[in-house]
């Protein structure tokens, strides 16, 4: 069994929760056999936005198929 990890970052206006939760549904969306998640990073975005964005940033673990 061999597994893949990708980075993707996800982002909230709400809190961090809410931007790993965002990362996760969007790698359950687009990646087949999801298996585990670890969080890298946590970060505020305060110059470009009106309010703070909650970003995090995620490894997603999925296996490959064959």
């Amino acid at each position: 069994m061999v597994h893949k990890k990708v980075t993707l970052i996800g982002k909230s206006t709400d809190s961090f929760e809410s931007a790993v939760d965002d990362a996760i549904e969007r790698a359950e969306a687009t990646l087949e056999n999801v298996h585990w998640v670890e969080v890298e990073e946590l970060g505020v975005e305060l110059a470009t936005v009106e309010d703070r964005e909650y970003q995090a940033e995620v490894k997603v673990a999925f296996q490959l198929e064959g």
